[in-house]
């Protein structure tokens, strides 16, 4: 007995001395939207390799956000949060609701290095931060609409399945997107140019809510059965409902597999790849979100050092269609 006390005491002190450690470390802190998505695990795990290979560093990357990716005002008070505790050496946010989080940081008016990551602050607030590491997003949409525009070259009807309405990532992908199918810039909707036309009651924004996502597809071909297909600007549908995604597009194989509908979709995570392996997607234009988790440390260490950070920092993309499913994501 007396033994097991004496090695229950050691590892209370070791755990005490690891704790007492991490709390002497200063944090680079990331903030997702949610906790809830696979999309920001990625990212995670990058920031946790980085913490394995940086474990005698002065820092320590520290992943959190709000338990749900719909809850922008559980961000914005993780961000202030954040910003006020004394370990905080830089933040790196992804923000869900660009113009509130730009406010959080007004308010807090902070000394520390602010960039974003993932998502940006709209160009307006873009001062607000040093720099955004992530996907570039608006060439992300594109190639999202190049894939459509290949397989209905004469044009259709669409709709675009969004996220939320306020998140700036998103609606860079949806304005690359229409200028891809447009061969014009900067338009809000599709009203025949190019031959495309947006149909009512798009875009649909689900609140990177996946299940939303799939009942939004269903009722839209539902009100609207000659449409040509759905440019889906988050993966959320197929990531984080690949069952409900599978039930509804298994009877729309053929027309894939022919073109006569197309679905062109974010992101390769989840089961996404194996979806499109399955032929139930056109294309996928993937992210990085492990890469940009590994790479925000070492950004932050240089904004605190005062290095030169280019802006932005972007991450590659990876595509994927049926036939290239097996090689398309970078290793």
């Amino acid at each position: 007995m007396r033994k097991l006390l004496l090695l229950a005491a050691t590892a209370a002190m070791a755990l005490g001395a690891s704790q007492a450690m991490s709390q002497e470390k200063k944090q680079l802190v990331i903030v997702v939207k949610g906790l809830d998505n696979a999309f920001f695990e990625s990212i995670n795990q990058g920031c946790q390799k980085w913490n394995s290979e940086n474990a005698d560093s002065e820092y320590e990357c520290f992943y959190t956000g709000p338990a749900s990716t719909a809850d922008e005002a559980g961000e914005a008070q993780i961000v202030a949060d954040m910003l006020a505790k004394p370990s905080t050496a830089a933040i790196a946010i992804s923000p869900s609701n660009a113009p509130l989080i730009a406010q959080t940081i007004r308010n807090a008016n902070p000394t520390i290095p602010v960039m974003t990551l993932d998502a940006d602050l709209t160009k307006e607030d873009a001062g607000l931060r040093k720099t955004y590491l992530g996907t570039d997003n608006y060439l992300m949409g594109f190639r999202i609409g190049e894939y459509f525009k290949k397989s209905k070259p004469n044009g259709g009807t669409v709709c675009t399945i969004q996220g939320n309405p306020a998140a700036d990532n998103i609606l860079q992908r949806a304005q690359g997107f229409r200028d891809a199918l447009s061969g014009q810039k900067g338009l809000a909707a599709l009203a025949g140019e190019g031959g495309w036309t947006e149909v009512a009651g798009c875009p649909v924004f689900t609140n990177d809510d996946g299940v939303k996502g799939v009942q939004s597809m269903i009722d839209i071909l539902a009100a609207n059965p000659n449409l040509d297909g759905f440019g889906i600007m988050g993966g959320w549908p197929l990531f984080m409902a690949p069952q409900p995604y599978r039930d509804f597009t298994r009877p729309l194989a053929d027309k894939l597999a022919s073109g006569e509908f197309v679905i062109s979709a974010a992101d390769t995570i989840g089961e996404e790849v194996a979806i499109a392996k399955e032929g139930l997607v056109t294309a996928l234009v993937g992210q990085r979100p492990f890469e940009m988790g590994y790479k925000a440390p070492s950004v932050m260490i240089d904004l605190i050092e005062g290095k030169d950070v280019p802006d932005p920092v972007f991450t590659g993309l990876d595509e994927c269609t049926k036939d290239t499913a097996d090689t398309c994501i970078q290793k």
